[in-house]
């Protein structure tokens, strides 16, 4: 069975389809806490919880256990909802269980769906195979569209609504981090106090307290001042700044600075989202950087942003790299320090 993102399950579900068994793959544990709620909220009526929900561990379970419960009609509800937490744990079961639970999805009870949780399963492993061929697998990751699809909906939760310019905004400086999204949407909601949520206001709120930092490393990039920015550096990671947000920082900055540079002071302005004296500023060290540097520098930005997310085992040795690519990348006509 082919899996689905996280916005083709929610609507499926929404409208009450009975899906016996579930793979909800991934290690994003906020995304994984919000189809739960959306599971429970859509399959059992509030006032059946306690009878009609059931959790197991995968470590401290075996499937006996599970497939016991799964066959036990529930009391005072027509469904109930199982959920078994780290599944991957269960890539060791021996051969009988396997083939037991193969059964079971075969051929599901009717009232129940069970819903297995795993962080990551070995494609190789007959767990998966199984799972794979008879349960709908949702994958627990989301890219900048679709994060920014979600943080739509996250503000319709606060009672807000948000511009869909700011939900791409959004996603993009906060690469496509699903609880830190969720976390500025709470804050923005307050912020516009029942008006629309724009991209002034993600810019104010949001983009604003890591602009000053983001900037300051951008221009001892731009100044190749390797030993200044290395420090900067170091500094920005021990006050607890991420490297996949930093990144993304970098990259949406990189991209105004590419679309800026060929406009006037005063179009510019407006396009960076500052006055036009800061503008002018910026444009007048832009004049060295020679455009191709800067979509260079982008080019890199991807690069490192691909190495965070495959899990890469330090994030600082990928950080420190980057900026010494980046500034090999400055302008030529920069003094190097």
């Amino acid at each position: 069975m082919a899996a689905i993102d996280v916005q083709g399950f929610l609507p499926r579900i929404a409208k009450g389809e009975t899906i016996p068994a579930i793979l909800l793959l991934g290690s994003d544990s906020y995304l994984r806490g919000m189809c739960r709620s959306k599971l429970i909220e859509a399959y059992l009526p509030e006032g059946t919880r306690e009878w009609a929900l059931a959790r197991f561990v995968a470590g401290h379970a075996t499937w006996d256990e599970v497939y016991e419960r799964a066959q036990t009609l529930p009391m005072l509800s027509p469904r109930q909802l199982i959920f078994v937490e780290d599944a991957e744990l269960w890539q060791e079961l021996d051969e009988d269980s396997i083939e037991a639970l193969t059964g079971y999805l075969k051929d599901p009870a009717p009232f129940t769906v069970l819903v297995f949780e795993a962080a990551t399963l070995d494609q190789r492993r007959t767990l998966f195979k199984r799972l794979s061929e008879k349960a709908l697998t949702v994958d627990l990751s989301v890219d900048e569209k679709g994060a920014a699809l979600l943080a739509i909906d996250m503000a319709r939760e606060f009672g807000a609504d948000l511009d869909p310019a700011a939900g791409d905004m959004l996603a993009d400086i906060l690469d496509a981090d699903a609880a830190r999204i969720r976390t500025e949407i709470e804050k923005l909601a307050a912020y516009a106090a029942g008006r629309r949520i724009t991209t002034e206001d993600v810019e104010s709120l949001v983009v604003s307290a890591k602009k000053y930092t983001v900037w300051q490393l951008a221009d001892l990039l731009a100044t190749r001042q390797r030993d200044a920015a290395l420090i900067r550096l170091d500094s920005l990671l021990r006050e607890g700044e991420m490297p996949p947000a930093m990144v993304g920082a970098l990259a949406y900055r990189y991209r105004l600075l590419i679309e800026a540079k060929e406009l006037p002071a005063n179009q510019a302005a407006g396009h960076l989202r500052m006055p036009l004296a800061q503008a002018q500023e910026v444009l007048q060290l832009l004049r060295n950087i020679p455009r191709e540097h800067l979509v260079r520098g982008l080019s890199l930005l991807y690069e490192a942003d691909d190495k965070l997310k495959s899990g890469f085992k330090d994030d600082n040795i990928v950080m420190e790299f980057l900026v010494s690519s980046l500034m090999d990348t400055a302008g030529a006509g920069a003094t190097s320090k």
